[in-house]
């Protein structure tokens, strides 16, 4: 994997729901590495330190959380969310 960018503050839970928001709009580049990661069976330490930026060794439990919160909303993304981005609709 390559080094971690910031994209913009990341939040502990991602938005809720099937629509595709503005925050998943600015998010996307970081659910796209997560979901790659995930693929490649990187452990979610990896990813949350490497693509979310997460301190796991400081912040286990909230690292973890984080991870999977935006791993969840990265899948339901690529599988539903993607016609509303194809569409160019967002909220």
């Amino acid at each position: 994997m390559g080094f971690g960018v910031t994209i913009s503050k990341l939040q502990d839970v991602p938005p809720q729901g099937a629509v595709v928001t503005d925050y998943d709009r600015r998010h996307i580049t970081q659910y796209m590495r997560l979901l790659d990661a995930a693929g490649e069976g990187a452990s979610w330490q990896e990813a949350a330190q490497i693509i979310l930026g997460l301190d796991t060794q400081k912040e286990p439990e909230r690292a973890r959380l984080v991870h999977d919160a935006h791993l969840e909303r990265a899948r339901w993304l690529s599988s539903e969310g993607y016609r509303q981005l194809a569409a160019g609709r967002t909220s």
